[in-house]
């Protein structure tokens, strides 16, 4: 299937159709995480908002504690 992005303000859009979204699992009102390799776009329902949302907290809590080490890490 190809698909063309269409204007949203300032942004681009994708439209998933209902019955892609039903195949997914998914609604209107679902997270999506997304993931780029610099050259795909991965788009992946989130099943389990609250888990989610938990473990993005606790990412952000170490990576605020331990940025120094993480920068340090990285050289």
């Amino acid at each position: 299937m190809i698909k063309t992005l269409v204007k949203h303000g300032n942004s681009s859009a994708l439209v998933i159709e209902k019955p892609i979204l039903s195949l997914l699992g998914a609604t209107a009102d679902s997270a999506f995480e997304v993931i780029t390799d610099g050259k795909s776009l991965i788009l992946t329902p989130i099943q389990d908002a609250v888990r989610h949302n938990r473990f993005r907290n606790a990412v952000e809590k170490t990576g605020k504690r331990y940025a120094k080490t993480f920068e340090e890490l990285a050289k």
